[in-house]
């Protein structure tokens, strides 16, 4: 029996609604908890300066990330397609920053970040199989292309294998947590002897140390990219991204816990590996903890690759439908149902990126206009309320509280990296808006020329 929706996407170019609950939950999770947390518990653990304020400061911080997916789910709930920030500016009247964002977006910001995990990945497996230089990148090469045929192919199958690898990815952590739980002492847990030489204690350190879990939490809204490809998405979008902020807090807070009842703030704060300094610690793992956290890794940064080549190539897709990006980029594979040249071109982007030097540096010059882009996103709300045509199907608690906590901690966030990379934001910023306000422009240019 044929289905009605899939045939009327196909007949419409239009991408069909084929994934579920899970996938908005994978989607989010697989993209949050990536290599990250294998280094920034030593980076909280050096602000907070005790155990007890790094599990609070990722308590706390991981709660003040909660408004940001309620922002997320009402916003989805209003506009259920494809396009994520792209389409919430576009909504909101302004078409000039909708597409600076996906301007941005797509050649600064998604590209790097495929490439940087794609050699993450195989940095970690070295650890098996030494490798380096121009081997590295080749097989850092063969993971993009993977996993651009395999979401490439298949909504459904991809929605299916980040489900899949985003609960490998936490069954690890899990694993520490409920073995690590036996073996921890209370008494280091509850220690609040400061950090061997912390600069800043008492209040001071905790509000340090929930400033530094924020880019943790970073990536919980990434299913609002595939909005358009959700089922019954007024439920499944609200649900999923909350759950996606409640199941990251969990990890997190577990993992610290356990973290701060096996090892002192000392030796958190001077590991370069505090996940493998913890998984030695704990008995049942302790003897083979360096390859227990290189598998955990490796697994962790294919479900980020994962997920990145899945929903980030639909911002393309959203822009071309308006106009507003080459129409290639709006095209549906008639087979395969994805936005295949979307895919492909991002992939190829990312490709050339990691045989280039300083990806990091790269990426670096662009986190303040990312940060600007979710800070404006959450402002959107304050607009859109005010339209007519706002009519979402959920709402978040609070009024405007949600919102207001949502900007300020990613204000928080901006004003730091700012101070720490002046000069790099503001060529970022110039170049972005150099560039793209030209080819915004032209682009509506030929639309109205197109029109005639």
């Amino acid at each position: 029996m044929s289905n009605p929706e899939k045939s009327t996407a196909v007949a419409n170019n239009e991408l069909g609604r084929k994934l579920g609950l899970g996938a908005v939950i994978a989607l989010g999770v697989g993209t949050t908890v990536g290599s990250g947390i294998f280094s920034s518990l030593s980076e909280v653990a050096n602000a907070a300066s005790s155990s007890l304020f790094l599990v609070l400061a990722f308590l706390i911080g991981g709660l003040l990330q909660v408004p940001a997916n309620f922002c997320y789910a009402e916003l989805a709930s209003a506009f259920p397609e494809d396009g994520g920030q792209y389409v919430y500016f576009r909504e909101a009247g302004s078409r000039p920053l909708a597409f600076l964002c996906g301007w941005v977006s797509f050649w600064a910001t998604d590209p790097p970040s495929i490439s940087i995990m794609a050699l993450a990945i195989v940095n970690y497996l070295a650890y098996f199989l030494p490798m380096h230089g121009i081997v590295l990148k080749i097989v850092a090469t063969v993971f993009v292309l993977i996993f651009m045929v395999v979401h490439l192919r298949s909504v459904e199958g991809g929605g299916k294998f980040q489900t899949i690898i985003t609960a490998l990815k936490i069954l690890p952590f899990v694993l520490i947590i409920g073995v690590g739980l036996f073996f921890m002492d209370s008494s280091t847990l509850l220690s609040s002897t400061p950090l061997a030489g912390a600069s800043a204690t008492g209040i001071t350190a905790l509000l340090a140390g929930i400033s530094a879990t924020t880019w943790s939490f970073d990536g919980m809204g990434a299913a609002c990219y595939m909005s358009g490809e959700i089922k019954e998405p007024e439920k499944n979008m609200p649900r999923g991204l909350i759950l996606t902020a409640l199941i990251v807090l969990a990890l997190y807070v577990g993992l610290t816990f356990v973290a701060s009842g096996l090892l002192t703030i000392d030796e958190l704060a001077a590991s370069d590996a505090p996940i493998a300094l913890l998984a030695s610690k704990i008995p049942v793992i302790g003897q083979g903890a360096d390859v227990v956290v290189a598998i955990m890794a490796i697994i962790v940064v294919i479900g980020s690759l994962s997920s990145c080549i899945m929903f980030q190539p639909r911002i393309e897709y959203a822009m071309a439908r308006d106009g507003l990006f080459f129409k290639q980029f709006g095209q549906v594979h008639p087979k395969y149902q994805t936005p295949a040249f979307s895919i492909v071109v991002q992939c190829m982007v990312a490709i050339v990126l990691i045989f280039a030097s300083s990806l990091s540096d790269l990426l670096g010059y662009f986190t303040v206009i990312a940060l600007l882009k979710n800070f404006l996103t959450f402002g959107t709300i304050f607009v859109l309320r005010r339209k007519a045509h706002y009519k979402p199907t959920y709402k978040m608690p609070g009024g405007y509280v949600m919102p207001v906590i949502a900007m300020a901690m990613t204000a928080t966030l901006i004003y730091s990296t700012f101070i720490w990379s002046a000069i790099p934001s503001i060529i970022a910023a110039v170049v972005a808006v150099g560039t793209g306000l030209p080819a915004y422009y032209l682009m509506e240019r030929q639309n109205k020329n197109s029109a005639k």
